[in-house]
């Protein structure tokens, strides 16, 4: 029950501050999430709905990184492990785990694919003014990855094009 009221709070709070940034005109780009050992950046225009980890029914010969589909409000929705996925389905998938701060993040429905990233937590709104420097993706990183942006304290926030990522064949491709 406390964790269902957490998470309204932060849904309202995060209302708020997006209803704040368009009323003054700001420009908060990025949706910042954790997920394993990295910290993502998702652009807010390519990210849909945050919900709580729905019950995911699993799916046989399914590639280790995809967990399963879910119901959210009424759709149901491919839910992808993230970091298991950009590890190259190294990281062990999470099915059966409890889920403290995990949220799941779906694409925006503009992008046509009914998915949701498991994440581990949410770090709320960042916009480019929070970051003190950035670096191209480097050779050989998954063509979704946009640049890496540094903020003040010196953590490392990569980019993820959603768009880009809803296209790879990798991504599409859940069959084992």
């Amino acid at each position: 029950m406390a964790n269902r009221e957490a998470l309204r709070e932060l849904q309202v709070r995060l209302a708020s501050r997006l209803q704040t940034a368009k009323a003054e005109g700001l420009s908060i780009s990025w949706l910042a999430v954790r997920a394993g050992e990295g910290n993502y950046l998702l652009p807010l225009a390519q990210s849909g709905q945050i919900f709580p980890v729905p019950h995911i029914q699993t799916v046989a010969y399914a590639q280790p990184w995809f967990l399963g589909v879910g119901n959210l409000q009424g759709g149901l929705f491919g839910v992808i492990d993230f970091s298991a996925f950009i590890k190259g389905g190294l990281v062990p998938a999470k099915a059966g785990q409890q889920f403290e701060q995990a949220r799941v993040v779906t694409l925006n429905a503009a992008l046509e694919i009914n998915c949701a990233l498991l994440v581990d937590e949410l770090a709320g709104l960042k916009q480019l003014n929070a970051f003190t420097a950035s670096v191209p993706p480097p050779a050989g990183a998954p063509a979704c990855f946009g640049n890496s942006y540094s903020d003040e304290q010196g953590v490392f926030w990569q980019e993820v094009n959603l768009q880009s990522l809803s296209k790879m064949p990798e991504f599409l491709g859940v069959g084992n």
